[in-house]
Parts: C-alpha cells; structure tokens; sequence
C-alpha cells in the first residue's frame, strides 16, 4: 500500500473543492472495495477524503411519492428500511443476495454504485490489463474468463460489474444525485455505469471533483410482481455469474409494464428496454418470457470459458419472469 494523506470533510462543498483541486484524491466511506484496491496496489491515491461525516445518512420520501436513499446509508440500512422493505422489495431481495452481514454493514449506497469488477487479472498487477493500465491487454480475452462477459464488450475489455444492488436499481429506473464544483446534476442509473468501448479504464459518468449525494427511486416500485435471481458457485459470499431483477406490472393476465435487468453478464447492469416494450399488451406467459430472454441474449458472444452464461442467463431470465408473476404480496 503506498503512502497517502488523510483528510476529513466536514460538507459536501468541501469534500468536492478538495477533490477537485487534486486528481490523485479519492473518497472513503465504508472502504469494502478501495482499501482492498489499495493493498493489492491496484489503486494508489495520494490523498484520502473522509466524506463518512457529511449529512447523507437519511432515507426519506421524496415530493413525487418516490424514494430518496442517501449515498451514505449502509447496504444493510437501507435493504431493511420499511419503506425499501414494503414498496421496493426487488432492492432488497438484491442488496441482501450480495457480500456478507458484515460487509453489507459498512458498505455504502454510494460505494455500492462505484465498486470496480472482480476480474483476476485486474487486481494481478502483474498481468496485462487495460482497465488497471491502458493499452497494455486485455488478459482475460485469451486466458480464464469464466466469470467475464458476454454482453457489451469490446477487443479491449471482457470485464463485468460486480453489483447486485445497481442490477435491481436499474430495473428500478433509480436516478443517480451527483453534486459537482459546478452544480448538480442528475443521471439515470442506466446510464451512470459505461461500457469499456476503447476506454475500459473509464467505468462511470462521475467527473473528476463529482460525488455521488442520493439514489432516488420512482413511485413505483413494482412490489407485487418481482423478483431478484442470483446464480453463484456458493450459496453465500459469492459474486453472481448470471443475476436477473425482474419486475412486472400485470392487468389480470396481461403484461402492462416488463422490467429485466442483468447482472455478471456486462461491464454495467444490462437492461434491453426495445425487449421490453415489444411484450407491452401480451399474456405473461412462459412461452412470451422464453422469447424475452432469447431477445435480451442474442448479441451475446462468449468467449470459451464463459460460453456456457449464455444458457444460463436466457434460463434465468424465465423463471425470474416466471416467479415475478406468480408473486403476491399482501
């Protein structure tokens, strides 16, 4: 681990007049992904800022009906709020499938957004990796890519996103609160994480000095019909290999609205809305839900090792539609 200075902000005008007046600065919360990125070498900041002071500890209904979830609650905080709980239990279900206890106490909502992939090649820093060190390779294209992606790759990156609760938040269509030297903005959680393109190195929207303030969520929060699917070599403590967050809004038998997000399968949550809307007005059946996953699938490419995320995400996909429509909550 190198040598770094310390600072505490004390506000949200302060943490983001320090980051931004130096490039090497990076912020600190829980710290369940960076000090293990710090102690592998992978990330070397040269300045810490504390933000676990500043006011982004609260949950609280927004003037639309809708949900306002403070970048600084806990994973744990927020996955057994009432509110979480009653009205969007598909973000519960998925922040209470990921990490352990422990680390769901201490991680952020915050964190959880900017958490970087998993990929063995990207924290060995002794092999070629172009999101640890542009131009240098992509390892994994070549080598053991079990865990990799098939979906929205490129020549320079077969890396996913680690996430389980930013695949519920996108089916959720959560928006991401970012403050910045120059305002604040708002970005839909599907937009928020990128692709690796020619830029794999790059995996969000933040600019530099940004800090990640809320994640608020509609009104609707698809609480009857939902449900989250998380595929993993071990029941616990275990990245996904396929996840899904399925969500659907039915009038009897019919389909109004249909929500799938994917997890393990990207470089970002994976959502296919031109999918989705085309089952606008169809019955919610099995044979409707097959022909959404092998739409949502049909670009995917594997890569040898990971051929076999194919099959089973476009499996996952139908029974977490399948489950989603069987739900009833009281």
């Amino acid at each position: 681990m190198n040598a770094f200075s310390y600072t505490r902000a004390t506000d949200v005008s302060s943490a983001v007049g320090a980051a931004a007046a130096d490039a090497t600065a990076a912020f600190i919360a829980g710290g369940t992904n960076l000090v293990d990125l710090m102690k592998e070498n992978v990330a070397r900041p040269a300045r810490l800022i504390d933000i676990t002071r500043l006011p982004l500890t609260r949950i609280e209904e927004t003037a639309t009906g809708g949900l306002r979830l403070g970048a600084l609650v806990t994973n744990a905080a927020t996955a057994y709020h009432a509110l979480v709980e009653r009205r969007y239990p598909l973000l519960a279900q998925a922040i209470l499938s990921g990490a352990s206890p422990q680390l769901r106490n201490m991680a952020t909502n915050g964190g959880n957004l900017l958490q970087r992939t998993r990929c063995y090649y990207f924290y060995d820093t002794a092999a070629p990796c172009n999101k640890r060190q542009p131009g240098s390779g992509c390892s994994a294209i070549e080598g053991y890519n079990r865990v990799h992606a098939v979906l929205g790759t490129s020549e320079h990156c077969i890396a996913v996103h680690p996430s389980d609760m930013c695949v519920a938040l996108a089916a959720l269509d959560a928006v991401v609160q970012i403050t910045g030297t120059t305002g604040e903005r708002a970005v839909p959680l599907v937009e928020f994480h990128r692709l690796p393109g020619d830029t794999p190195q790059v995996d969000h929207v933040l600019r530099q000095g940004e800090i990640i303030t809320a994640i608020e969520l509609p009104p609707n929060g698809c609480a009857d019909h939902c449900s989250y699917l998380k595929i993993r070599d071990r029941q616990s403590y275990a990245f996904a290999l396929v996840s899904v967050a399925a969500a659907l809004e039915l009038d009897g038998d019919t389909i109004v609205d249909l929500r799938v997000a994917l997890g393990g399968v990207a470089h970002k949550p994976w959502r296919d809305r031109e999918v989705e809307a085309g089952m606008i007005g169809r019955p919610a059946t099995v044979e409707h839900f097959r022909q959404v996953a092998a739409d949502v699938m049909r670009h995917a490419r594997g890569r040898g090792h990971n051929t076999f995320k194919i099959e089973l995400a476009t499996r996952a996909i139908v029974r977490a539609l399948t489950t989603a429509r069987q739900a009833r909550r009281a």
